[in-house]
Order: structure tokens, then C-alpha cells, then sequence
């Protein structure tokens, strides 16, 4: 036999507790940036914070929570908040996966709901129900930092308080994993809505804040179903989903106090346009496709699940460059055949695509429809060019927005195929799992911020 016909040996994929030597530049890079940031603005605070980041960063947030509010993007703001997501995207993935932190379907769906909470308060931003003084914490990205601190927070004293009944599946360590995670968890909506809810009261002395008040009771009750239908879920994702949903639910109640009794804008206008049917379009249509999708790949993840295999993630100890070199071996394994469809019935697939359809449909509704505007640079070339494309063929559709969300439908099919195609190492899913949250934060935030804006008339 010749030389070129022996068999090729790999090296085993790399243990996930480990670093590769890329993520241990990245992270001693990030860690010396932090520092150098941080000695700067001591030793040159005109030159780095006031000269330099202050306009490009803060004072838009200002403005943006002023008055006039909805400041837009520059490039350059726009590029450093899309480097430094990116770059926490490759950090953390590391660290999370160092850490053994869960990155399964279930802490999926815990993180989508957090991602919903951020437009949720958004929105009562938008419609003046906090004060002055604390609107710069729910603009972005402080909002994203500020609720980071909530997740973090809520993730740790999960795990602390419950963690030591993980893996246990008698009842008694049931009642007693749920009872003290309910605990927490009250606690902590509790401290929310004291923190900031409550304070906003006051802005507003002629609203009685009754459906605000109903809220939270509801908030707490939805704090407890969740725990009671997450039973045997590892207590970090159970009190992280169980707090994210009981956060939307105080949000959403504001929401209603707003449409019952609307109180004076700042602008000095009080809008009583409450408007209900784009909400039936705006997640109607995404909930048509993500249904239809689901559909499709249910029965291949239920086959792959028994398999005790993960979609797209291909046997530990495997590297993507031997599983690629060697199609042919692995084309019948249950990876191989099953992840195509199953992953399209994946809660990661699946929020993706109902993020960027809900920002493209509502996009469209509130500029077309509505008369909004678009903050994003580069969102509002698209729809400058659709605009262009209605002049040249004198068609009489909207101001362009349309353009916009079928630029959105196509990044949803490529989205699609990209995760059907795609395979992991079992070292790679926490990456692969920030990238989608990172999807999610630029498309599903927005987009149900739209709607709450579209539904309050703000």
C-alpha cells in the first residue's frame, strides 16, 4: 500500500473546558482594551470621553430619552455597537462553555424571553411613562447592559439558591427547587417594579394605576406557572425563563394601563389612538411561518432527540474538519439525515426567523402605513432605494419600506438554509447559541417594539 493510500489520522477535537489559542488572545486582548479604555479616560478624560465617545455614544442616548426622542444612528456609533457585540459574542461563548453553562433548546426559549423584555420597556419609554431621570435606561444600549445586569443577577441566584436539587426527580426536591426559586423570583419582580415602576408612578398623578398594580400581582402568578411547567429543567434556565416572562407580563400590563387611561406625553400631546389590528399582521404572518416550519422538522427532531442526539451538533470528541473529509462515513448517522429538517423546528431557528419577519412586516406597517421613520443607517438606504424603485415606476406604495421587508424575507431563507446546512462541534454550541441571541437583539427587539408603538400610538 502506498503512502498516499494510508488512512488520515486527525486530532481529536479539543475538550470543551479548554481554550484554543485564538480565544486565549481574544480574551487577554479584551481584558488589556477594558484596562487601556479605562486608564484612558483617567489620564486623558477630555481627550478620549468628551472630545472623542461622549458625542458619538452618550449624547444621542441623551437625546434619544429627551424630549424630541427617537435620535438617530450615526455610522460610527452603529459600527462600535456592532464590533462590540460581536466581539462579546466570541468572549463569552468561551468563557460560558468553560463555566458548563446549559446552551440546550430550553435555555433557547429562556433567552428569547429576555430578549422580549427589552422592547416591552421600550416601549413605556417611547409613550413617557418614566421619569427624566431614568429614561437613559431604556435606550439603547444601555437597556441591553442594564437588563444584562438583570439576567446575570437572576442567573446567579438561581443557581446558588436551587442548583444543589438539579438532576433529582422526586417530588420532594421538586417542591422544594420550586418553592425556593419562587421565592427569588418574586422577589426579584418585586424589586422591579419598586425600582422601576413604581417611581414612574408619580409622573403621572391623575392615573389611578390599577391595571399597572394588576400587573404585578399577574407578574408573580406567571412567575409561577413557568415554574411548575418547567419541571426538571437545571435551575438556572427554569428562574431565568420564569423571571424574563414575569418581567414582559409587568411590562405588557403597563401597556394596558396605557390604553384604559393614556396620560400626557411630554410633547405635550396624549395620544388615544390605540390601534390593534397590526398586531394580527405583524406576528400573525411570522407565527404562520414559524408553524409551518415546525411542522416540517417536528417528527426528524423527535427521531434525533432519541438518538440522544443534539441538531447540528456532531459526536463529541469529533472535529467539523474530520466530519466534513469523511462525508461519506458519517452520511448515515442520525446528525447527518435528521439535523437538515429537525433544526428547522428548533427554537433557534425559529425565533430568528419570527425576529425578522416581525421587524420587516412592522417595519414596513409603521413607515408605510403610519408615517414612522427608520433610525438605522444602513435600514433606511434600504428603504430610501425602495422609495426610488415606487418613483421610477410610479407606483404608489408607501415610502419604501416594502423594499425593506423583502430584504428581511430573503435574510430569513438564507437564515433557513444556513442553520439547515450548518454543523457544530460539541465545544461550538454556546457559540452558535450567542450568535443567535446577538440575531435576535437586532431583529425580534425591534420588532416588537414597532408593534407596541403601532398598538399605543406612540
Amino acid at each position: 500500500m502506498s503512502e498516499s493510500d494510508s488512512p488520515v489520522t486527525y486530532e481529536p477535537a479539543l475538550p470543551s473546558h479548554l481554550y484554543t489559542p485564538v480565544e486565549k488572545v481574544l480574551i487577554w486582548c479584551s481584558l488589556g482594551l477594558f484596562i487601556a479604555a479605562c486608564s484612558s479616560l483617567v489620564l486623558a478624560y477630555d481627550t478620549v470621553w468628551t472630545e472623542t465617545l461622549r458625542p458619538i455614544i452618550w449624547d444621542p442616548v441623551v437625546e434619544d430619552a429627551g424630549r424630541a426622542g427617537d435620535a438617530g444612528y450615526t455610522p460610527q456609533n452603529t459600527a462600535i455597537y456592532t464590533g462590540s457585540m460581536l466581539a462579546c459574542v466570541v468572549v463569552l461563548q468561551a468563557l460560558f462553555r468553560r463555566w458548563n453553562l446549559p446552551c440546550d433548546d430550553r435555555m433557547t426559549l429562556a433567552l428569547i424571553a429576555w430578549v422580549c423584555v427589552a422592547p416591552v420597556m421600550r416601549v413605556l419609554e417611547d409613550a413617557d411613562f418614566f421619569s427624566s431621570q431614568a429614561d437613559v435606561l431604556f435606550i439603547s444600549p444601555i437597556i441591553h447592559l442594564h437588563l444584562a445586569a438583570w439576567l446575570i443577577g437572576t442567573a446567579v441566584l438561581s443557581h446558588i439558591a436551587a442548583s444543589k436539587w438539579d438532576g433529582s426527580r422526586s417530588d420532594a426536591a421538586e417542591h422544594a427547587q420550586r418553592n425556593m426559586l419562587f421565592a427569588v423570583m418574586s422577589v426579584g419582580i418585586i424589586l422591579q417594579w419598586w425600582w422601576l415602576y413604581a417611581p414612574a408612578y408619580g409622573e403621572h398623578p391623575d392615573v389611578s394605576f390599577a391595571w399597572g398594580r394588576g400587573a404585578l400581582v399577574l407578574a408573580v402568578a406567571s412567575s409561577w406557572f413557568m415554574l411548575v411547567v418547567t419541571r426538571g429543567w437545571p435551575a438556572i434556565t427554569r428562574g431565568l425563563l420564569s423571571f424574563a416572562v414575569a418581567a414582559v407580563v409587568l411590562g405588557v400590563g403597563h401597556w394596558a394601563q396605557f390604553m384604559a387611561t393614556p396620560w400626557a406625553q411630554e410633547s405635550g400631546r396624549v395620544s388615544g389612538d390605540i390601534t390593534l389590528w397590526p398586531v394580527v399582521v405583524v406576528l400573525g404572518i411570522p407565527a404562520a411561518v414559524c408553524v409551518a416550519l415546525y411542522r416540517v422538522g417536528r417528527e426528524d427532531a423527535r427521531q434525533l432527540t432519541l438518538t440522544g442526539h443534539l441538531p447540528g451538533v456532531i459526536p463529541e470528541g469529533i472535529t467539523l474538519k474530520q466530519w466534513e473529509a469523511e462525508a461519506d462515513q458519517w452520511k448515515d448517522h442520525p446528525v447527518e439525515f435528521l439535523s437538515n429538517k429537525a433544526l428547522l423546528a428548533h427554537p433557534m431557528v425559529l425565533g430568528m426567523v419570527f425576529g425578522q419577519l416581525c421587524d420587516g412586516i412592522a417595519t414596513m406597517v409603521g413607515i408605510d402605513m403610519f408615517g414612522y421613520g427608520e433610525k438605522h443607517p444602513v435600514s433606511n438606504q434600504v428603504i430610501l432605494y425602495g422609495a426610488e424603485i415606487n418613483k421610477a415606476l410610479g407606483l404608489e406604495l408607501g415610502e419604501g419600506a416594502w423594499l425593506f421587508a423583502l430584504v428581511k424575507a430573503m435574510l430569513v431563507g438564507l437564515i433557513v438554509w444556513l442553520f439547515a446546512q450548518m454543523r457544530v462541534e460539541d465545544r461550538q454550541q454556546h457559540f452558535r447559541l450567542l450568535i443567535v441571541l446577538a440575531v435576535l437583539i437586532v431583529g425580534l427587539a425591534p420588532g416588537l417594539r414597532d408593534i407596541g408603538r403601532l398598538m399605543l400610538g406612540v
